[in-house]
């Protein structure tokens, strides 16, 4: 399933004195099983373009287009159209509120009113895809981690089988170890399910690890858009805008400005952490 955002606008407090232009004249296409890092500086419209593709907010004018079809042209198929593009916004675990963590997973299916086989189905699937086990489905979602409640929030959106996730800064507020575990979650996910991830992050590093495509915004519009390695490599425009590199691109860079013979477009850790033990390796053979 495709989403093809076409010359989209949205400007909030239109003819006030608070009128504020969020998104102007938008338009990019995601492909089905595509992994898209969404980065930007603040007030930059991430936010304001993500509640959008699942019908959350309405254009000012532009179309959302899902497979061709305007999203908004019935409205009566707006619920049908949040379950094919599920959203998970940033810090989703203060919508937990069942009493046990099977139940808030639960919850989703079954307001889809299918049956109880299916829904017991979804809920065990979501929390094994998120790496959560039997352990925890009587739990209070209180009584769990961060990650874990976080995990949780997230397997309530995977319960109603979305053909595309959307995912608000999900590691916000994580320690190392809930951030690790949610990262490896959606990279699992993609993987194993190969549904469309749109990830928005203000971590370089994240996206440059696991996005495919990356898009970038500034000021309502897309100044860019590309692979982490086509991103990346202008850097000086990324600065420009508030952005960044990865930090670990900084690392090569400053060994290589001491005479270290490394590639130019590493961004990653792995990628480093190979490139500079092969050059150790080679170093010794000398």
């Amino acid at each position: 399933m495709s989403i093809k955002i076409s010359h989209l606008t949205h400007i909030y407090n239109a003819d006030t004195i608070f009128e504020k232009t969020a998104l102007n004249d938008i338009s990019i296409e995601i492909q089905k099983g595509e992994f898209i890092g969404l980065i930007g500086h603040t007030g930059s419209g991430k936010s304001t373009l993500i509640q959008h593709l699942n019908g959350t907010i309405s254009p000012t004018s532009g179309e959302i287009l899902l497979d061709g079809e305007n999203i908004h042209k019935d409205k009566t198929k707006l619920k049908e159209v949040r379950q094919r593009v599920g959203l998970a916004f940033q810090y989703p675990e203060h919508q937990l509120f069942e009493m046990t963590v099977y139940k808030d997973v639960a919850f989703g299916p079954t307001n889809m009113k299918l049956t109880e086989q299916e829904i017991d189905k979804r809920v065990k699937e979501a929390l094994q895809t998120v790496g959560l086990s039997e352990a925890v489905y009587d739990k209070s979602p209180f009584e769990l981690s961060g990650g874990q409640k976080r995990r949780v929030a997230i397997a309530g959106v995977l319960a109603m089988n979305p053909e595309i996730l959307i995912l608000d800064e999900p590691t916000a507020g994580l320690d190392p170890k809930g951030r690790d575990e949610i990262l490896y979650a959606i990279k699992q996910l993609h993987e194993q399910r190969g549904i469309t991830i749109i990830l928005v992050s203000h971590s370089m590093e994240d996206v440059a690890k696991l996005a495919d495509r990356l898009i970038v915004m500034e000021k309502g519009h897309i100044a860019m858009t590309g692979t982490p390695k086509e991103v990346f490599a202008k850097v000086k425009e990324l600065e420009k805008i508030g952005l960044a590199a990865p930090q670990i691109s900084y690392v090569i860079a400053a060994l290589k400005e001491k005479g270290y013979t490394l590639p130019k477009d590493i961004y990653t850790v792995e990628e480093a952490v190979k490139a500079l033990y092969t050059l150790l390796k080679g170093e010794k053979q000398l």
